[in-house]
């Protein structure tokens, strides 16, 4: 069937955290480069690693998979941003509504 070959071939990105230098290296540009940035430490699921999502003021966002939730929590406090974690907090309203007017300009 046809089902079983959708996306050989293709290499994905890795979502297992891996590459930690390259992760580390992302957030800390976004959170320079952006004001008001607040990191969200989301718990590994069955599907990906445990992830760090930055929020800037604008809602405008960005995520990361780290190795694992002590590390996430130690690179997320190295950008010297509030770090929460997600399933405490939720997501700001902020990030919600940066996605949606994303979509609607056709960005993603």
């Amino acid at each position: 069937m046809a089902w079983w070959r959708r996306g050989r071939g293709r290499k994905a990105a890795p979502h297992d955290g891996s590459d930690l230098a390259s992760a580390r290296s992302h957030l800390q540009e976004f959170a320079r480069s952006r004001r008001g940035v607040e990191a969200y430490v989301e718990p590994a699921t069955n599907v990906t690693a445990t992830t760090v999502v930055l929020i800037a003021h604008d809602g405008e966002w960005t995520r990361r998979a780290l190795p694992s939730r002590p590390q996430a929590f130690d690179v997320a406090r190295g950008l010297d941003v509030p770090v929460y974690d997600v399933n405490l907090t939720g997501y700001p309203a902020r990030m919600r509504a940066w996605t949606t007017r994303q979509r609607r300009e056709g960005r993603s």
